[in-house]
């Protein structure tokens, strides 16, 4: 079975929690992937659920006016088996890569999606159509895109190449 395909039935039956010891522990011969690939998801926190949003949102577009980059808002909650995914994702090559050259990430806890929402809509983000959710900005704050028909919100079903073009489509002009 592929990481791919293990990563979706257990999202789809038993949710984040038992994915995590599933994906470790199902490192056979059978998977493509290397033990390394398959030891590097582990659900984590990762939105801080104490963090100043708003605040970290104003310190990413100074680092990204700084580095000629464009900010990713990511929204979600650490219980979300599908921001685990996209998390995941985000942090395998290539999108590592294209992460780090081109976006400040802004990881936003949304609660159960009852958290941060005045952000949420500041960026056209639609929270009741799913987490994650994602706005790209300019490094002046303006709305470059914002999924609002909730793109990402089944990330099981998300082709992992595909946050590969979401990543390159929305990079911006090379330079900023």
């Amino acid at each position: 079975m592929t990481m791919r395909k293990l990563i979706k039935t257990v999202v789809g039956v038993a949710g984040a929690a038992l994915m995590a010891s599933c994906v470790v522990a199902c490192n056979s011969s059978e998977t493509p992937e290397t033990a390394e690939t398959a030891d590097a998801f582990r659900v984590h926190a990762i939105y801080n659920e104490n963090a100043n949003a708003a605040a970290q949102v104003q310190e990413a577009l100074a680092e990204a006016a700084r580095e000629h980059k464009r900010v990713i808002l990511d929204f979600g909650g650490n219980w979300c088996g599908d921001c685990q995914i996209l998390d995941f994702y985000f942090h395998q090559q290539p999108n590592a890569g294209l992460l780090a050259a081109n976006y400040v990430l802004v990881d936003i806890d949304a609660g159960h999606l009852d958290r941060n929402t005045d952000i949420a809509d500041k960026y056209d983000v639609p929270l009741q159509r799913g987490v994650p959710a994602l706005a790209v900005l300019d490094a002046e704050g303006h709305v470059i895109y914002s999924q609002t028909t909730g793109q990402f919100a089944a990330m099981g079903r998300v082709d992992p190449a595909q946050v590969t073009n979401f990543l390159e489509q929305w990079k911006g002009p090379a330079g900023g």
